[in-house]
C-alpha cells in the first residue's frame, strides 16, 4: 500500500508539473530545448564530498569539484552558460521539480510548494528508490555504498569480509546494540533506509543545518562513538584524518550516483548521458576521477574499467 501511494504522488506530482499548477514559476521547468533558448543550465548542488565545494563570504566566492566541472562541461557542450544554484539535502527536490519532498518513516512526503530554480541535480546523489519516484537520473557515474565509520579508539573492530555483502552487512548491524550512531535522515545516511532502529542501537540525528561533510568531525568531538558515511566522504575523511578513524564495515548494499533530472525533461537527461558517454570514451572522465578521488580505485577499480554503457 506504501509503495502503491508514493507511486500515485509521483504521477500527480509530474502531471501538476506538466500543467503549471504545483508552482507559479513552473514556466522554468525547461527541457533541452527551452535551455538552448534561455542560454543557460542551472546547476542545482549541495556542497559535498568533492563533488560540490562551494564558499562564498562578503569577499570571496569559490567552486569546485566533480559534479561542477562534469556540469560546466556539459553546459559547454550543448552550447550554453553555467549557473550554480546552492541547495540543501532538505530543499534540493524542491529546487528541481517545485515541491519538496523528505523520506520519513520509509516513505517519501509532499511537502511545500517552491520555485523551480535550477535544471539538474549534481553533487554526489545516490540512486535510492524513493528519489526514483520523484526525478529520473542519468546513468550512473560513481560507485557508492554506506559504510560504518567509527573513531580510532572505539573497541569496535573492522569486520573480516566474507565475500558476502549480505553477511557482512548483518556482522555489522549485529555490533550496534546500545551503541551511539550518528546518522542523517533526509539523506543517503538516513537510519530507516537500512533499518537500523532495529539493531538496538542509539540512533543519533544531528542538529538541523549540519552537513553530511560534519559527520566525521562530530564523532572525532565524541558527539557519538561512530557515525553512516559513505564511500566519497570516507575516502576524503581517511585522508583528512589519518590514524583518527577507521571502517568498521557495510550497512547498505553496493549503490550508484547519478545526476537527477525533472520527469519532464527527457531530451536533457538524454543529452547528458551522450556527453557521459563522450568524456568517458576521450579521457576526460578518467582524469576527472583522478583528480578528486584519487584513492577510489584501490577500493572500486573495476567500476572504472568497465564499460558503462550508457543509456541512450
Amino acid at each position: 500500500m506504501k509503495k502503491a501511494k508514493r507511486v500515485i504522488n509521483a504521477l500527480l506530482a509530474t502531471a501538476l508539473l506538466g500543467t503549471g499548477l504545483v508552482t507559479s514559476t513552473a514556466v522554468t521547468a525547461d527541457d533541452l530545448a527551452e535551455i538552448k533558448a534561455r542560454g543557460v543550465l542551472r546547476h542545482i548542488g549541495v556542497p559535498y564530498a568533492n563533488f560540490v565545494s562551494y564558499i562564498k563570504t562578503d569577499d570571496f566566492e569559490s567552486l569546485s569539484g566533480l559534479d561542477v566541472e562534469l556540469v560546466k562541461g556539459f553546459a559547454s557542450s550543448i552550447g550554453v552558460q553555467y549557473e550554480y544554484v546552492p541547495a540543501q539535502w532538505n530543499n534540493v527536490v524542491g529546487k528541481l521539480t517545485g515541491q519538496d519532498a523528505l523520506y520519513v518513516n520509509n516513505e517519501f512526503i509532499w511537502g511545500k510548494q517552491a520555485p523551480i530554480e535550477g535544471d539538474i541535480i549534481a553533487n554526489g546523489a545516490t540512486v535510492l528508490d524513493w528519489r526514483e519516484e520523484l526525478v529520473d537520473f542519468s546513468t550512473d557515474y560513481f560507485p557508492s555504498a554506506v559504510w560504518l565509520v567509527a573513531r580510532a579508539d572505539s573497541p569496535l573492530t573492522p569486520i573480516k569480509p566474507t565475500g558476502d555483502v549480505d553477511k557482512d552487512i548483518t556482522i555489522v548491524k549485529s555490533l550496534l546494540k546500545d551503541k551511539d550512531v550518528l546518522a542523517m535522515e533526509h539523506s543517503c545516511l538516513d537510519p530507516n533506509l537500512y533499518n537500523l532502529y532495529d539493531t538496538g542501537a542509539n540512533i543519533i540525528l544531528p542538529e538541523p543545518g549540519r552537513k553530511l561533510n560534519e559527520m566525521v568531525p562530530a564523532i572525532l568531538n565524541n558527539d557519538a562513538e561512530t557515525t553512516l558515511l559513505d564511500v566519497a566522504d570516507t575516502l576524503i575523511a581517511l585522508e583528512k584524518w589519518p590514524g583518527e578513524i577507521k571502517v568498521i564495515g557495510p550497512v547498505s548494499q553496493d549503490q550508484r550516483m547519478a545526476a537527477a533530472f525533472r520527469k519532464t525533461s527527457p531530451d536533457l537527461r538524454h543529452a547528458f548521458n551522450q556527453y557521459l558517454t563522450k568524456i568517458r570514451n576521450d579521457g576526460t572522465y578518467q582524469k576527472l576521477i583522478e583528480k578528486h578521488y584519487p584513492s577510489v580505485f584501490y577500493f572500486y577499480g573495476d567500476y572504472f574499467t568497465k564499460s558503462n554503457e550508457t543509456d541512450l
